[in-house]
């Protein structure tokens, strides 16, 4: 099972390409700071304006720098089954520990939409999945009724779920068993939702923090309270301000200010306004990270 301090990675960009010396420095730095496991191509990693090739590219960069030493959860999904098809064995081909995929956007399927779309990739792929419930993004909102359903088939192993409903961890634990993997999407309420059953996250901050994400959930797992309230406190400012505008804007700003990658983007995203830049510097300098 998954758990811990999980990174959903930035991609960094250069004149407009994908910047792969500061890829792969990044994710190397990210293992050196203690982080449990890699996310590539998720929503953090600008996967909608990602060609195939570089999602393929950027999944294959990141598991060649891995090298086994931590678990790579490959983001995989689309509102295309086909594609979000190719993309997961393209994954398992690649040597990808698992797949995440999201609940398809912009379709609007319905619960038996969402059974079929998963239960097409599970039967093509033959990789563990992940199900990424965010209806903040996608619309939908995937049921713990339809979730328990998609346990039951071999490879569906757990969920990032990003729905910011704390009764939600509780609830999938007492519908499916606490075997059933389940990882927070929204780092502000990473505590609570462990304290509901949660197995770790898949973190926006830790691109950037990565040291003291991986230092909490190893003192929630030591049940050094003490320290996990610190740390949690220390790192809500840093929190707030990775979603001040639409992510993954302020954290590739953050990563910048840190010198670890430009902080470009891929329009539709565009630089954070002057505003949300001193709200960023301020959280990071209060952390102690700049």
């Amino acid at each position: 099972m998954f758990k811990g301090s999980f990174v959903a990675l930035i991609t960094p960009f250069k004149d407009t390409m994908v910047d792969e010396p500061s890829f792969r420095s990044l994710v190397e730095w990210q293992i050196e700071q203690g982080t449990e496991g890699l996310v590539p191509c998720g929503t953090t990693g600008e996967s909608p304006t990602l060609s195939h090739a570089e999602h393929m590219r950027v999944t294959e960069l990141c598991i060649e720098v891995a090298r086994g030493k931590v678990p790579v959860i490959a983001g995989t999904g689309s509102n295309s089954t086909e594609e979000a098809i190719q993309l997961t064995c393209h994954a398992k081909d690649a040597g990808a520990d698992a797949a995440l995929v999201v609940t398809p956007y912009y379709n609007k399927p319905t619960q038996e939409g969402l059974y079929l779309h998963y239960k097409a990739v599970h039967d093509a792929a033959g990789l563990p999945i992940l199900i990424y419930n965010i209806p903040g993004r996608s619309i939908v909102d995937m049921s713990v009724e339809t979730m328990a359903q998609l346990a039951r088939l071999p490879n569906v192993i757990g969920v990032k779920d990003a729905t910011s409903d704390l009764a939600r961890p509780i609830e999938t634990r007492m519908a499916i068993g606490p075997e059933f993997c389940q990882m927070s999407g929204e780092d502000a309420t990473v505590v609570p939702f462990l304290a509901g059953g949660g197995h770790g996250c898949i973190s926006v901050t830790a691109n950037i923090a990565p040291r003291m994400c991986a230092d909490l959930h190893k003192a929630w797992r030591e049940r050094d309270l003490d320290t996990v309230m610190e740390l949690q406190d220390t790192l809500m400012p840093v929190h707030l301000a990775m979603f001040c505008e639409a992510s993954p804007a302020p954290v590739k700003y953050a990563a910048a200010l840190l010198r670890k990658c430009l902080p470009e983007l891929r329009l539709p995203l565009c630089e954070i306004s002057d505003a949300s830049k001193a709200q960023v510097k301020a959280a990071l300098t209060g952390a102690g990270l700049l």
